[in-house]
């Protein structure tokens, strides 16, 4: 069984792509909890135009059944030409902040709310654009599927875009960020900052500040999958 959702393509304001604002498109979610599946579904999905740009489509990683599901807004450079999300510098800042907790990242699964890299030209550079409503909205069906069939105890929201997928409606993350909500995917849902705020930041102190919040969300999830742990005792 497969579930068909139909989506109305949006102009795409990059060169050199034509998109039809009135073009009618399917996206074919299959109702199944294997993400391998899932996976190779997902690569053949043209429910937005940043399919046609992007080098790839980046699935999620990790396994089945993971207690902690992190969530991400899209795909950046390298992500898009690995394949994989979460291995370019936002990836390190989030495997560091990970490792201070003790939260092994190989059995969490990791993922985007958006599958393709949105972009714009900076001479070589390619640099990340916002996705838009539209575009947020497109990839939730694959979103959903994958965290249906992770079914984890803690989900782990960073970023607006990821915060605007999963509770379909935007919140903001500085009044909610370490918060326990109800999101309608997971009753223990955290919001947090996206890894790349921390490098954002204009300067060390205010990278270090930053990146102490972001492991001081991570902490609550680590305690709550293990209260024993060293995390907890500090």
């Amino acid at each position: 069984m497969r579930r068909t959702f139909w989506l109305k393509t949006v102009p795409d304001s990059h060169p050199g792509v034509s998109a039809d604002r009135n073009k009618i498109q399917k996206a074919t979610v299959p109702d199944t909890g294997d993400l391998l599946e899932l996976r190779a579904a997902a690569r053949k999905c043209r429910s937005c135009p940043l399919y046609l740009r992007a080098t790839q489509m980046v699935f999620g990683e990790g396994e089945r059944g993971a207690d902690l599901v992190l969530v991400g807004e899209q795909p950046g450079d390298k992500e898009d030409v690995a394949g994989v999300p979460f291995v370019g510098p936002a990836g390190t800042v989030l495997d560091r902040a990970l490792a201070e907790v003790h939260i092994d990242r190989r059995k969490c699964y990791v993922t985007n709310a958006v599958k393709h890299f949105k972009w714009r030209a900076a001479g070589k550079r390619r640099i990340h654009q916002k996705p838009s409503a539209r575009e947020i909205e497109a990839c939730r069906p694959w979103l959903e599927a994958e965290i249906r069939g992770v079914s984890p105890k803690v989900l782990i929201c960073m970023g607006a875009t990821a915060v605007r997928s999963i509770f379909r409606r935007e919140l903001p993350i500085l009044k909610n960020r370490g918060l326990w909500l109800s999101s309608p995917l997971c009753p223990k849902t955290l919001v947090t900052a996206h890894p790349s705020s921390v490098l954002r930041a204009p300067d060390p102190a205010q990278r270090n500040q930053e990146y102490e919040k972001l492991v001081a969300d991570l902490a609550k999830a680590a305690e709550y999958l293990n209260p024993d742990s060293e995390v907890a005792l500090r």
